[in-house]
């Protein structure tokens, strides 16, 4: 907004220094038909950025009567600015400066004295600063176009050396989940296996079951992972099958856990909500087994016309708590799923020394 505002002055400072040398070569010729050449090549300077060949030849009679010079300068700048064509700006650039040369001689055979010699060169230097102050602006215009291109063509080459990066990683990281925990999730599968057959009793043999059940989603779920990490994040990679809420049941009972499930959600709710409601639940299962050894949960579902609210509260635990690994990733990623959704996450412990996770959803958002 300021360059336009400073062009504009600049326009007017021009159409004003023409005005007073016409006014004062009017004044000093003593010849009231003198402005009318003069008013012409002004009113050309308004349009000159539109029209600047045409209006640059308007301003030329004025330059042989009375002999403002101001205006033919301007248009035989802009002419400059905007052409390319020597030829046509040496064309101008002659023609400006014979009609610099014509009023100051009477073109007698003393024409080619020493003044009028001077005068020539005078003129032609004269016509020739605009054309290259011109050409010069045209050629800044031209390469800060370049440099922008440049600019960002070295941006978009940033990003594809980022994208190229950040799909090696991936890569090395799938073969690292790959490697390290399928080989171990399968060795807790076939050793559940085993025992399952070789056990007499029947606690036993179902809990082998559950263990391993739970390692073969496991590792189904990890083969999905791994072929996406693979994809190298393209937005129309998706983890398949994705879970959805017709899932739950499987995945409480295949918990290992004392739950049960209160309430239903809506049936029009979408995907994105669906697995968020089914990924809070697994991570706060998961968080009872870990941290809560015996102890039972209660999944409550309830929605009204504001919000949809999953709570999962588990009792204190019942059995001493196994130190396992935790970085609290898990709650980081509930936490970013909430808040992409427009919704909360909330956990914390109970009065009776159990714990409470709490997803609150927005009910428009839920159902798109």
């Amino acid at each position: 907004m300021s360059s336009r505002l400073s062009d504009r002055l600049v326009e007017v400072l021009v159409l004003v220094v023409a005005v007073a040398e016409g006014v004062l070569t009017t004044i000093t010729e003593d010849d009231p038909y003198g402005f009318i050449p003069i008013a012409i090549a002004v009113l050309a300077l308004v349009v000159v950025e539109r029209w600047p060949l045409a209006a640059f030849l308007a301003t030329l009679p004025a330059v042989l009567y009375p002999g403002a010079i101001v205006p033919a300068i301007v248009a035989l700048y802009v002419v400059s600015s905007r052409y390319r064509d020597w030829w046509l700006l040496a064309g101008c650039g002659l023609l400006a400066a014979a009609s610099f040369v014509f009023p100051t001689t009477e073109f007698a055979p003393t024409i080619w004295d020493s003044y009028a010699l001077l005068g020539v060169i005078y003129f032609t230097m004269t016509a020739l600063a605009p054309i290259l102050l011109g050409q010069f602006l045209h050629t800044q215009r031209e390469l800060a176009l370049r440099l922008e291109e440049v600019k960002e063509a070295r941006e978009h080459e940033r990003r594809l050396d980022a994208e190229a990066i950040l799909a090696r990683e991936r890569n090395q990281l799938a073969r690292e989940m790959h490697d390290v925990v399928s080989h171990q999730v399968s060795l807790i599968a076939v050793q559940a296996g085993a025992l399952k057959v070789s056990t007499t009793d029947p606690n036993a043999s179902l809990a082998a079951e559950n263990v391993r059940q739970l390692s073969v989603n496991t590792l189904d779920e990890l083969r999905h992972m791994v072929n996406l990490l693979r994809a190298s994040g393209s937005p129309a990679t998706e983890l398949t099958p994705q879970p959805t809420l017709t899932d739950l049941d499987r995945l409480i009972g295949n918990s290992a856990i004392d739950a049960r499930l209160v309430g239903a959600a809506p049936d029009d709710l979408e995907p994105p909500v669906q697995r968020a409601i089914y990924r809070t639940i697994q991570e706060a299962l998961t968080n009872v087994r870990k941290h809560a050894p015996g102890a039972s949960a209660t999944i409550d579902i309830s929605h009204d016309d504001t919000d949809l609210t999953v709570t999962v509260t588990n009792t204190p635990p019942t059995r001493p708590n196994l130190a396992l690994p935790s970085a609290r990733h898990g709650l980081v990623g509930l936490h970013e799923r909430a808040a992409l959704l427009g919704g909360r996450l909330h956990t914390g412990p109970t009065p009776d020394g159990g714990f409470q996770l709490q997803l609150r959803l927005p009910a428009g958002a839920a159902r798109g």
